[in-house]
């Protein structure tokens, strides 16, 4: 598992999300632990090291 800390754009709070890094290519969805708002995720994992991480706020 990887650590990777991002902002939340709908609250701004700073956050910790846990990446299983055996998977290369991820999209997922989940809801902020904060302020429980939805968020897009998409990530790139290559030999064990995180090369992009994006989130994006999807508007309720």
């Amino acid at each position: 598992m990887l650590e990777h800390y991002f902002e939340c754009p709908h609250c701004w709070e700073n956050q910790l999300k846990m990446i299983d890094s055996s998977i290369n290519t991820q999209n997922f969805i989940e809801d902020c632990e904060v302020c429980c708002n939805p968020l897009e995720f998409e990530l790139m994992v290559q030999d064990n090291t995180l090369q992009s991480f994006s989130v994006i706020p999807i508007g309720q």
